[in-house]
């Protein structure tokens, strides 16, 4: 799995996760952790998919990681918001089965790419079930900005 930093370029999990706790030990600050991924169709038939991680020190600022991954075949829109909700769950469930950065589930939050506008307003229910019920808080549009913001700017 590569990972990309803004300042580190390319790095592998391992990497992401020693820099991330780098970070976290650097001051005595709270910090939280948000997880996000969105989606893209594109031209020859394939599907972008980016999960981008903040960490996030309250009120100093953050840093943030994403991967990258294509799949060879366009989704529905159902099953492309269904896999991106996955993706940042895999994404959690390996931070946190690192065992190495000092977290408590609170602080490990989903932001999904859906909201009360648009079509993807009827899987609302499904969505925030599916996340909430595998144990994190999550964040729908327009309080999601990991997934509609940080993700989406690099598909």
């Amino acid at each position: 799995m590569i990972i990309y930093s803004p300042t580190h370029g390319k790095m592998t999990f391992e990497g992401m996760i020693d820099r991330i706790i780098q970070y976290m030990n650097a001051n005595n600050y709270e910090y939280k952790i948000i997880i996000g991924t969105d989606s893209s169709p594109r031209k020859n038939g394939e599907v972008e998919i980016v999960t981008a991680i903040v960490i996030q020190r309250l009120g100093k600022g953050g840093i943030y990681f994403w991967q990258k991954q294509k799949f060879n075949k366009i989704f529905g829109l159902r099953t492309r918001i269904y896999q991106e909700a996955m993706t940042s769950l895999d994404m959690a469930r390996r931070i946190i089965e690192q065992g190495e950065i000092p977290l408590i589930l609170d602080d490990l939050e989903i932001h999904v790419d859906i909201g009360t506008n648009g079509e993807t307003r009827a899987m609302i229910k499904e969505i925030v079930g599916m996340v909430t019920g595998n144990g994190f808080p999550v964040k729908t549009k327009p309080d999601a900005y990991v997934a509609s913001k940080v993700a989406d700017r690099h598909t």
